[in-house]
């Protein structure tokens, strides 16, 4: 009877290998294993090292899908920017008047004063074809306000040039070509040379039937905001490269994220922008990060949440968060740059 017992027992141990002798050896060990109050510090490390692999990870899938994306379009769009600017230019080279519009000049009656003279064209010119029908040749007026020019173009169709500018540079021209069938039709997008990722279909919809003039103005803050962030993007790659070890940003530049490491610490920078008009972020974290590596006087002892350790945790540089909310990019990071070494000094020491 007792033999029997023994074989079950035996039995039952070889189907749930963790019972019995080999259960107990491993609960010994992995109670040896030495815990802080934040749990082990090995496995923080083994975490933020997969994180820091998922980051790069998707940095990089990030930038093959912006190129990606950049060769798809570039060529369709390069054909159809060399078109549209020999277009405008034949406008503007065939012109009788350039008017500058100030201020009020602007406005929606000036709109529909231009509208009527390309359906006016359109007309005259579909009945020159009638010898018996003597037509008096038109006036070909272009328009400008701000940064940009708006023409008559063929076929009852309004052009707008946009041109971009940074730091007083002339940037890229952007084309918005405008048509509608008749004067009462309202007018729709007929072609456009603006970026893909640039919501412009969604502004045609909200905007365009019901106040044509907004939309214009719109698609123009629009790009000139485009523009303006990633031109400060690209400057503070030029100048300050080799003090930024990562950077992402997404198509539009209206979300940003970089990294300094060429300092005590490690900084990490995010900023999002509310809207794709806005030049200045609306949402900015600055954290700075104490490298493990460094000795005890740059690594915080703190409660936090209940919690009580010697892990490293990062700190808010408020003065960086109010500089990037104020200033251009270049110039704030100029700022947080300067200040650094004081704030780590009053905030570790």
């Amino acid at each position: 009877m007792e033999s029997d017992v023994e074989e079950s027992m035996r039995k039952r141990q070889r189907k749930n290998p963790f019972s019995g002798e080999y259960s107990r050896k491993q609960f010994e060990q992995y109670a040896e294993r030495p815990y802080g109050a934040m749990g082990d510090v090995n496995f923080i490390q083994e975490d933020d090292n997969r994180l820091e692999i998922t980051r790069a990870k998707f940095g990089s899938l990030l930038k093959r899908h912006g190129d990606l994306a950049e060769r798809i379009s570039r060529d369709s769009d390069k054909i159809a920017f060399e078109r549209l600017q020999k277009e405008f230019e034949a406008a503007r080279a065939s012109q009788t008047e350039e008017i500058y519009l100030d201020g009020e000049q602007w406005n929606d009656g000036l709109l529909a004063t231009i509208r009527e003279q390309v359906h006016i064209e359109t007309d005259r010119k579909a009945m020159s074809g009638d010898t018996d029908i003597l037509t008096s040749p038109q006036e070909k007026i272009t328009y400008k306000t701000g940064n940009k020019v708006i023409c008559c173009l063929d076929g009852a169709r309004i052009g707008i040039q946009y041109e971009t500018s940074f730091a007083g540079e002339s940037c890229e021209f952007y084309h918005c070509v405008l048509e509608s069938k008749s004067f009462l039709e309202k007018m729709t997008v007929l072609e456009h040379t603006l970026p893909y990722f640039l919501p412009i279909h969604e502004i045609e919809n909200d905007l365009l039937s019901s106040n044509a003039m907004k939309f214009i103005d719109h698609v123009g803050d629009l790009l000139q905001a485009y523009v303006d962030r990633r031109e400060q993007v690209r400057l503070i790659k030029e100048l300050y490269g080799n003090q930024i070890g990562e950077l992402y940003h997404s198509l539009p530049h209206h979300m940003i994220e970089f990294v300094l490491e060429d300092f005590d610490c490690k900084v990490t920078v995010s900023l999002r922008y509310t809207d794709l008009i806005s030049v200045l972020p609306t949402r900015v974290t600055v954290l700075a990060w104490p490298m493990l590596n460094k000795n005890s006087t740059t690594t915080l002892n703190r409660m936090e949440d209940g919690v009580s350790g010697n892990h490293p945790l990062p700190v808010r540089l408020s003065y960086a968060e109010d500089a990037l909310r104020t200033m251009s990019l270049p110039e704030a990071y100029a700022e947080i740059v300067l200040n650094l070494p004081q704030a780590l000094q009053q905030m570790y020491h």
